[in-house]
């Protein structure tokens, strides 16, 4: 049972990355480190699947090994973070949505800034 439980929860993560690779303010890599996570429980298959896939395999990889953020992902991370919050001024969100948004996504930010971005860690570097 638990192994169903798992697989579906694997294909959720991995659709609502796919999801969030077209909406701005959803994050594609926490769903498919979930997903990665997840078809290791339920699915070994999909999981070599997932971490040898093209797009998303690196990243997956260099946060399991390194427990680190490419540069590139963190500019963009904090790229949308910062669009998001502008559109939320530009249509003049409350006070204190604007304050919940700066709080969360300052903290967001922090955690992904601070972390390594896995040049140093990589055989070819």
């Amino acid at each position: 049972m638990s192994k169903y439980f798992f697989i579906a929860m694997g294909w959720l993560a991995v659709g609502l990355g796919l999801i969030g690779v077209i909406l701005p303010g959803l994050p594609t890599v926490p769903f498919m480190l979930l997903a990665a996570f997840a078809f290791g429980k339920g699915s070994p298959r999909a999981r070599v699947w997932l971490i040898e896939h093209a797009h998303f395999g690196p990243g997956i990889r260099n946060w399991e090994e390194n427990g680190a953020i490419s540069r590139g992902a963190k500019v963009l991370a904090t790229s949308m973070m910062a669009l998001m919050f502008a559109i939320s001024l530009i249509l003049g969100a409350a006070w204190w949505i604007l304050l919940l948004q700066a709080v969360f996504m300052g903290v967001g930010a922090w955690f992904v800034l601070t972390r390594p971005d896995g040049s140093n860690t990589r055989p070819d570097a």
